[in-house]
């Protein structure tokens, strides 16, 4: 109990007894620096050692032994696979146990204590075995692993009971940690309070502990996010924003100009935008639609629209070359409307440097177009009122006050565009201060990309069917999980697959090579040379996921296909068919296992709103977006995929804000709510 005085949750984590220099440095590596740091150190899984069979008494499935390890040894099958057996035994009988690529597991059991092992009896290779089973050692202290044993991410050098019992250590403190939330919404939720949850986590009595203890924190995080995304809402609604009247005659001639019909959805999505444009009120909207379906020249018109009015656009870009890319685009589509673009990046440096600055700041130029250093204090506008940011969802309060500063006292319309559908429960919560305005409609005349699953014994017919495509003037991305070869695993990396397409069919042809360690000048020039067709084929890591539109590409070969999720699978299909060559999108298997359910997903919907459903329920949104694309999202235990408990909480978020609480009452909600209040990627 001596904690309880002169601990907290922002107490340096060597604080704690039993925890030295060695230790503190091999949890600081995993990003565990303070007490609470280590407290909300959650367990991803639990293993349950309540019930231990005898080894006569296995049946199929599931299962606990407690047994010795009579024999072990670890061999090299192929590179990237190591095999490690033995053999358990208890007072009944034996065992053979395998891990895959575990080799540690030898010398863990060849001291020839006793273990629990929980793993699954299964019948292989002409015998029934244990696979891959986990182990707690059967006299560890401390003993809560008799036996429901939490199972913490793997720390280099650092094991799961290592964790158990540093958190045992701080058990009296967990135990005295104060409630987060409203009693009476703990109350009307029957919810644990929040001591008992985190108990209910790090040191389990029964299965429902785990499931309600979830619950409880779930509950917690997701009645945080929303409560930001309100609050973050209300505060926008305070500030002044600029009218921009609807003139039709502009909007008509723009329109009349395109060289196609805009669809429906485009449609929709443009007189959302001009009535949010007409409020005094700032808009704040997401765009969202698949790649291809037509958000530029939405956003265009509504540029078109401001600079009728005087004012300026800016749009942000996330790289160099899709900035340059944007730029021809707009000025392709607003110059003929006699409206200026200019192009302010990295690479405009010196006289044409200030050049650009100078027209900016006098008006000169009505829509500037490049990365997110448009918001740095270099740059002054004369009469900001429209901003669009693509490929970077959020826009944080130091952003919004920067852009505050750059227009005169009045905040400028935001629209957020992304070509990642966003599923609906993650919309409401991540993005719950933002309107959100869907393009599903495809262009017309625009072809379905066809989608295969390869063997790898079809890799020569698919090689020989790249060549005919290159043949005829396409080109083709490879695209690998890895940047170099990885002795671990069989994973194709860029060297390899680039080394082995160079001693293939595809060797004739100009292959390029791109990845995340190269220089940003690098890049960027490799991806303009594959633009301009001086390479035929591009292999890359997933750096090209959202880049430089290339119309000649109509060929995507993703390499060990079933390492990626679904809607970066997606997002990755969508550098092709942008062009009128039909193109293809082949996933190439590692090996001869039936393809995921993701992979057959993918191959047979070209629907990426429908895809990012699917993705959020296999694999959860961390994942799904990673942090380049939207932001920290920071949640331990919530699944966004969980509409009841999302729902429970935005009703509560919803009495909460009209009951007149204050935040001010509840001090850590308060944090965390302002933590996801400031969250943003643009830093």
């Amino acid at each position: 109990m001596r904690y309880n005085y002169v601990m907290n949750l922002l107490t340096n984590i060597t604080q704690i007894r039993g925890v030295g220099p060695a230790t503190a440095t091999k949890l600081a590596d995993a990003g565990i620096h303070t007490v609470g740091d280590i407290v909300y150190f959650l367990p991803r899984k639990h293993e349950d050692f309540t019930a231990v069979s005898s080894i006569t008494d296995l049946h199929p499935g599931k299962v606990t032994i407690e047994a010795r390890c009579e024999s072990v040894n670890t061999r090299l099958v192929r590179r990237g696979l190591r095999i490690t057996t033995a053999v358990l035994a208890d007072k009944s009988g034996k065992l053979n146990a395998v891990w895959f690529n575990q080799p540690y597991r030898a010398q863990q059991l060849a001291k020839g204590d006793k273990f629990y092992f929980s793993g699954q009896f299964e019948y292989s290779h002409g015998r029934y075995q244990l696979t891959n089973p986990s182990t707690e050692h059967s006299t560890n202290t401390p003993k809560q692993s008799q036996r429901l044993v939490p199972v913490y991410r793997a720390i280099r050098g650092l094991k799961s009971q290592l964790v158990r019992k540093i958190l045992t250590e701080l058990k009296p403190f967990i135990s005295m940690l104060p409630e987060t939330l409203p009693s009476q919404l703990v109350a009307q939720e029957k919810l644990m309070n929040r001591s008992e949850a985190l108990l209910a986590l790090h040191f389990p009595n029964t299965p429902e502990d785990i499931t309600r203890g979830r619950e409880r924190l779930a509950f917690e995080e997701l009645f945080s996010l929303i409560l930001a995304s309100q609050l973050n809402r209300q505060d926008n609604a305070k500030l002044q924003g600029y009218s921009i009247p609807f003139k039709q005659p502009i909007v008509a001639s723009f329109v009349k100009r395109l060289p196609f019909t805009l669809t429906d959805d485009q449609r929709r999505a443009a007189w959302e935008i001009i009535q949010d444009f007409a409020a005094s009120i700032p808009m704040n909207r997401l765009l969202q639609g698949d790649v291809g379906s037509g958000k530029t020249v939405v956003a265009s018109l509504a540029a078109c629209q401001a600079a009728s009015a005087g004012y300026q656009t800016a749009l942000m870009a996330p790289t160099e070359i899709l900035a340059r890319q944007h730029a021809n685009t707009l000025a392709a589509l607003l110059e003929p409307c006699g409206v200026s673009v200019g192009l302010l990046t990295g690479s405009v440096t010196g006289i044409a440097r200030q050049k650009v600055l100078d027209a900016i700041a006098r008006g000169g130029v009505d829509v500037v177009v490049g990365t997110h250093a448009l918001i740095q204090d270099t740059v002054q506008f004369a009469q900001l009122g429209f901003v669009i940011i693509d490929e970077q969802h959020r826009f944080g309060v130091a952003q919004r006050q920067k852009l505050l500063d750059k227009s005169g006292g009045h905040m400028p319309h935001l629209l957020a565009m992304t070509a990642t559908p966003i599923p609906r429960s993650l919309a409401l919560t991540v993005y719950g201060e933002l309107d959100v305005s869907i393009i599903r409609q495809q262009p017309k005349g625009r072809q379905p990309i066809i989608t295969d699953i390869i063997t790898p014994t079809a890799r020569p017919g698919l090689y020989q069917h790249i060549a005919d495509e290159l043949n005829q003037g396409g080109q083709a991305y490879v695209i690998c999980n890895l940047i170099d070869d990885n002795p671990e695993n069989d994973i194709k990396s860029v060297e390899s697959t680039q080394r082995v397409l160079k001693q293939s069919t595809l060797g004739r042809y100009r292959i390029g090579c791109l990845h995340g360690k190269m220089k940003t000048a690098n890049k960027e020039q490799i991806m303009q040379d594959f633009a301009d067709h001086k390479y035929d084929i591009l292999v890359s890591t997933t750096v090209v996921e959202v880049g430089v539109d290339i119309p000649n590409a109509n060929i995507i070969m993703i390499e060990d296909a079933e390492h990626f999720g679904l809607a970066q699978l997606h997002q990755l299909r969508g550098r092709v068919g942008r062009g009128i060559r039909q193109s293809y999108c082949y996933l190439m298997l590692s090996s001869h296992n039936p393809p995921s359910q993701r992979l057959r997903e993918i191959s047979t919907s070209n629907d990426g709103f429908y895809l990012a459903e699917i993705d959020l329920k296999l694999r959860g949104p961390g994942e799904i977006y990673g942090k380049a694309q939207h932001g920290a999202l920071n949640l331990r235990v919530a699944n966004l995929a969980d509409t009841t408990t999302i729902a429970r909480a935005q009703k509560s978020v919803k009495n909460f804000i009209s009951n007149g609480e204050s935040l001010d009452d509840y001090p850590e909600l308060a944090e965390n709510v302002r933590y996801n209040q400031r969250r943003t990627i643009l830093n």
